[in-house]
């Protein structure tokens, strides 16, 4: 039932032992102060060393780049040593592990960057949206975010570098490669979504122009540890954090055809996933396809069935599973044999301790017969 799913896969510089990944989820858990990767961490992560690849969680590039409390950085060499905990722990495992480079542009409150404005394509506030601060407890508390101010020439030189920095950085800390966080509302995706992107320069305005600040981006950090190393994640057709596009089949069919063009190791898909979504459409699947010729990855409400499927028809040449990774570190190992799938706990998501991170059992058959 699941053969496709256990096939081995080339990836880049890497051979995986097969088609799942661990998509990055944001779980809240580093040392203060310093935003550190911790121990802690490092066991979560080789806890689920059995995916074919791990996406780290979201980790900002700079101070900036910071939208929510808690979350690890990868800019200070306190920060990168923090990460090599966590890299060793999953090769020990015999897991391999991407960073995710994360700037989130206007989705953070100055409680999350040290009082600096946030930045963005264009001075437009995410209506309706909310990040959590550290309220010196350890549940988090939400609060609106702010209007941003519009990125000028010398800002988007600025955070090209530290994307390029950052890349540069999680090499140094043992990661296998990088994924940039071109999805979900953040920074990247501000550019690229016409609704957020009201710029008359030549990053806004044209299509080609809204895609020009990934693709500066994408070609600083090819060029820094190659393109075999690098990974980007889209959300074509979801509205996380108030980014709309006026014609997301077209805008994302065109980045996939320039992701091909820079030759990135994959293409990652973040499907939308609330309950009652829409399916992708079929016909952008195939669009995608065509226009990119790397490792396609697809997400979102995936089960042992439809990865299947999906795999089979051509679709997609990985699949991520994101919740059922945070009660199932084992979770290949039960797709493998159809074993039952614990839930997890939504009050210990984000903040906290090793309790709702690293105290999922893996699967005994003996206690649950």
């Amino acid at each position: 039932m699941t053969h496709a799913l256990f096939q081995p896969i080339q990836l880049g510089h890497v051979t995986l032992k097969n088609r799942i990944v661990m998509p990055p989820m944001t779980r809240s858990r580093a040392s203060q102060p310093g935003n550190i990767a911790n121990d802690m961490m490092a066991k979560y992560y080789a806890q689920r060393a059995s995916a074919g690849l791990i996406i780290a969680e979201g980790t900002q590039i700079s101070a900036l780049g910071q939208g929510y409390a808690w979350t690890p950085g990868i800019y200070t060499a306190q920060q990168i040593e923090g990460w090599k905990k966590v890299t060793k722990a999953v090769h020990d495992k015999g897991g391999v592990i991407f960073a995710q480079l994360w700037h989130v542009g206007r989705v953070t409150h100055p409680d999350n960057t040290g009082g600096e404005q946030p930045i963005s394509a264009s001075a437009i506030k995410a209506e309706n949206v909310q990040v959590f601060v550290d309220n010196g407890t350890q549940a988090p508390g939400f609060v609106d975010v702010v209007t941003p101010r519009e990125m000028k020439k010398n800002d988007i030189k600025q955070v090209i570098e530290e994307y390029r920095q950052a890349a540069l950085n999680a090499v140094d800390a043992g990661f296998d490669g990088i994924e940039l966080h071109a999805a979900n509302g953040y920074l990247i995706n501000q550019f690229i979504d016409s609704g957020s992107n009201q710029r008359h320069d030549e990053y806004g305005g044209s299509l080609e122009n809204r895609l020009r600040f990934l693709a500066e981006v994408v070609t600083a950090v090819t060029r820094a540890i190659g393109a075999d190393r690098v990974g980007v994640r889209l959300a074509p057709f979801t509205s996380l954090n108030g980014t709309i596009d006026s014609n997301p089949a077209l805008t994302y069919t065109e980045a996939a055809k320039l992701m091909n063009t820079c030759q990135i190791a994959y293409l990652h898909i973040a499907e939308v996933d609330w309950d009652d979504a829409p399916e992708t459409p079929l016909s952008f699947r195939i669009a995608v396809r065509d226009a990119y010729e790397g490792t396609l990855i697809y997400a979102g409400r995936y089960t042992a069935e439809k990865a299947e499927a999906t795999l089979k028809a051509g679709h997609a040449d990985m699949i991520g599973f994101g919740r059922p990774f945070i009660a199932n570190p084992d979770l290949p190992d039960r797709l493998k044999h159809n074993f039952p799938l614990a839930t997890h706990d939504a009050g210990t998501l984000f903040g906290g301790g090793e309790h709702g991170l690293t105290d999922y059992p893996p699967y005994n058959p003996s206690h649950n017969m």
